[in-house]
């Protein structure tokens, strides 16, 4: 038992943290991008199911392989906010306010937001690819696919799952999330799926350029602190002095 907790401390615990402390100082004032997130998706679902409603919610937010890809582009930041028609809203819902509550309030609100649409922005292109590669291959698609209405937050809800163990060191978990969406493709082999994996392939590039950004700034703050020390505590002195002893 304590050693389960120590692992869960150990997993959960920086994150834990991250979220605890802006929740508790502000409380729901802390994500405000999140709650309007919410109200915005809350709102499109009741708009595209009125009768007057659904034509302008696809002109604006409905993706589709086929459609231009300037337009494609157009439509992608809201396609993240349209429930898909054929799931319970519930559910993205929930998706919305528990990953991206976290994730705003762990990375702040502008940082989430470019998480979600790098990850939704990677499935949209992937769909185009993977439709002029074809179904034969692991990654291609059939053409059909090319009429599916692409929307909803899933793509953007897993990329950010996994940038967030990935930056609080929640490991386990983030592998969880890409097993989890691999199993996934391998049961269904659907659109969804594997868009899935292209926005997790798409975060994952995200972590690696942050990981080496974060090495280079190590290293010229290294730099720059043994290039301000003074003569006698510089490690070329230190070196010299050793070796007029020997």
């Amino acid at each position: 038992m304590t050693r389960i907790v120590r692992w869960t401390r150990s997993e959960w615990g920086p994150l834990c943290t991250a979220v605890r402390d802006p929740l508790a100082a502000r409380r729901w004032r802390a994500a405000p991008m999140t709650l309007g997130a919410v109200c915005l998706t809350s709102a499109t679902q009741v708009v595209q199911n009125r009768p007057w409603g659904y034509q302008p919610v696809q002109d604006l937010g409905a993706v589709r392989a086929e459609d231009p890809l300037g337009l494609a582009l157009l439509r992608t930041p809201l396609s993240l906010f349209v429930p898909a028609l054929d799931l319970p809203v519930w559910g993205a819902l929930a998706q919305i306010l528990l990953v991206f509550g976290i994730a705003e309030l762990c990375l702040g609100w502008w940082r989430t937001l470019v998480i979600a649409y790098a990850a939704t922005l990677a499935g949209t292109l992937y769909a185009r690819v993977g439709i002029a590669l074809g179904p034969h291959g692991p990654l291609g698609l059939p053409a059909s696919d090319a009429l599916v209405v692409d929307t909803g937050p899933s793509a953007a809800v897993v990329g950010l799952a996994v940038f967030l163990g990935w930056r609080h060191r929640a490991y386990a978990t983030a592998a969880a999330v890409i097993v989890a969406m691999a199993v996934e493709v391998a049961v269904k082999g659907n659109l969804a799926g594997k868009e899935h994996l292209a926005a997790i392939a798409a975060v994952l590039a995200l972590c690696g350029a942050a990981q080496a950004r974060r090495r280079q700034r190590r290293s010229a703050e290294a730099v720059s602190s043994a290039s301000v020390l003074p003569p006698s505590q510089s490690p070329t002195s230190r070196r010299g002095r050793a070796q007029r002893r020997s």
